[in-house]
């Protein structure tokens, strides 16, 4: 009996240890599903840098069917994963969102196109169908269309703009001369299906000069108003940055814990090993605080849409070092 009252008293002060210095709960909204795109998050939980920062992080996959900024809007979650080009347009539309921290220096997004289409340069898209994601994911592609000057409204001397779902079907089966491919993943699956690099020509965003940020982390100026919603948030970055600096210098491993997390079964170690590879070009060279000079390329980008520009005004407010400069120092 005294043996028993021992430990249940040990008990109750381990439940009241516990209470008193609860973890604060952290939900992260992915922008696609479970992936090395989003190793650097993973690592963070696998390795318990998020527990050292006193987090319970929660990490919420995306799919087809999710957009970041709804659920960020809804409260689904504290801190979304986007491109900057859907997180401005949103901010826009009313949706205060603002970039805390940008993991990623370099932009993995082009166009992959068939040589057996007649694609060898810019010039020749005119005429033809091009595959572009839409979910946000379109802005960067309509801007760079206006630059050069292109209609995408399926007129003469115009691209037929083809809704491209999330795999590379159309350019596999000649139903599209190009298809919107990220470096790390869809361009993979082309080559898997048996096309080789020298059946392709790819133009990459970031040497076209109209990259745009990708795969920042953004939160609400309202909630950024808290002192305490604040400081989860320099926790959460700099937990998220050691994960991701960890995840650059164990590639393999970081892909085999992001294979644990994949609740779906759907990731190959083959796939995800690959994408962590290409994942680590891009975030090579970011310490996780935004860049002024990428921010501006990439408003400069939005901004340059002709009649039909992304946004219609310079955002004001709609990023921020404060998260950054007390995480990282």
């Amino acid at each position: 009996m005294k043996t028993f009252t021992k430990i249940a008293a040990g008990a109750a002060l381990g439940l009241w240890g516990t209470l008193a210095h609860a973890a604060d709960d952290v939900t992260l909204q992915l922008k696609w599903v479970t992936q090395a795109q989003f190793a650097g998050y993973y690592v963070a939980l696998d390795k318990g840098f998020y527990e050292e920062e006193g987090l319970n992080v929660t990490i919420k996959p995306g799919g087809p069917d999710i957009a970041p900024t709804q659920v960020l809007a809804g409260g689904g979650a504290d801190v979304t994963v986007e491109w900057m080009p859907a997180a401005l347009a949103a901010r826009e539309k009313g949706l205060n969102m603002v970039n805390i921290a940008q993991p990623f220096k370099s932009s993995g997004m082009m166009l992959t196109c068939r040589k057996d289409a007649g694609i060898a340069s810019t010039d020749d898209f005119k005429g033809k169908t091009l595959g572009v994601w839409f979910f946000g994911n379109e802005f960067p592609f309509l801007s760079w269309m206006s630059q050069l000057g292109i209609p995408t409204d399926g007129s003469d001397g115009g691209v037929e703009v083809l809704k491209q779902g999330f795999n590379v079907d159309p350019l596999l089966q000649n139903q599209a001369a190009c298809v919107s491919t990220m470096t790390y993943n869809e361009y993979w699956q082309v080559i898997d299906a048996g096309l080789t690099p020298d059946d392709l020509v790819t133009f990459k965003y970031e040497d076209e000069g109209v990259a745009t940020l990708e795969d920042g982390l953004y939160a609400l100026e309202e909630n950024l108003a808290d002192p305490a919603f604040e400081d989860k948030m320099v926790r959460f970055v700099r937990a998220s940055m050691k994960g991701w600096k960890y995840a650059e210098e164990n590639p393999d491993e970081a892909a085999e814990i992001v294979l644990d997390n994949d609740a779906s079964g759907a990731q190959t170690e083959k796939h995800q090993k690959r994408m962590m590879g290409e994942i680590a070009k891009l975030t090579a060279g970011s310490n996780g605080a935004l860049i002024e000079a990428d921010y501006q390329r990439t408003v400069d980008s939005l901004l340059a849409g002709g009649s039909d520009p992304v946004i219609t005004k310079a955002p004001e407010g709609a990023w921020t070092h404060a998260i950054t400069d007390k995480a990282l120092n």
